[in-house]
């Protein structure tokens, strides 16, 4: 057997068993995801794709202080103006697993799945593989952001367009006005620390205020 016929028998092995993954997948066994808030402020990203997926990645990974470099041959015109204002790093090349090295967080976003694939078995850490939920180690909510109140919703995978429509509905029912009193409570918080030394008396004072500030939103 030829070494060309030998690849190509391997690379439709390791789609077909990635196939019958997902199949399994969408019977209904999913991961149970313990869900966090990461701090990405100056960690080292790698997002693998230039396409408008890719760049949807990189506007909300950007937003979160991460340092974000996009690996692939070609880009969208958004990537390449954030390249040249020196937002993000571009490499107009296809990925190789060096590109990975010492990198806290990877999302691939290609349209391989071989290359898709690839960059989950090469992540050294948290992967996020587009379209492929049992290729990544973490998934990436829906999200509602009002100032500093932040409403994260997940299907685990299973239906990123109804963790959407939640999310719209969520947008509805918490807006600006939220953000406005959070705010608001954030400085009276600073200054009864400093200033009310009784535990007791500024635990019932924060909680007054919770309250006050829950009843204006809410009517």
């Amino acid at each position: 057997m030829s070494n060309e016929l030998k690849a190509k028998n391997k690379d439709a092995s390791r789609i077909t068993h990635h196939v019958s993954r997902v199949t399994h997948h969408a019977s209904g066994i999913t991961p149970v995801y313990y869900p966090v808030s990461l701090n990405l402020k100056g960690k080292k990203t790698i997002v693998v794709g230039g396409g408008k997926v890719a760049e949807r990645k990189v506007l909300s990974l950007l937003k979160s202080g991460a340092e974000v470099t996009v690996i692939s041959p070609e880009c969208t015109a958004r990537l390449r103006e954030k390249n040249l204002h020196g937002h993000i790093k571009y490499i107009s090349r296809k990925y190789k697993k060096s590109d990975l090295k010492n990198a806290f967080l990877a999302i691939a976003a290609t349209d391989s799945v071989e290359t898709n694939m690839k960059i989950s078995e090469d992540a050294p850490y948290l992967v996020n593989v587009v379209d492929m939920p049992l290729r990544c180690n973490f998934t990436v909510p829906s999200v509602v952001r009002q100032g500093p109140l932040t409403i994260a919703v997940s299907t685990s995978g299973v239906s990123p367009s109804i963790a959407m429509t939640i999310r719209k509905e969520l947008e509805g029912l918490y807006g600006r006005g939220f953000s406005k009193h959070l705010n608001h409570i954030k400085q009276m918080r600073a200054k009864a620390i400093r200033e009310i030394k009784d535990k007791k008396k500024r635990k019932k004072f924060l909680k007054d205020l919770a309250a006050e500030a829950w009843n204006k939103l809410r009517s």
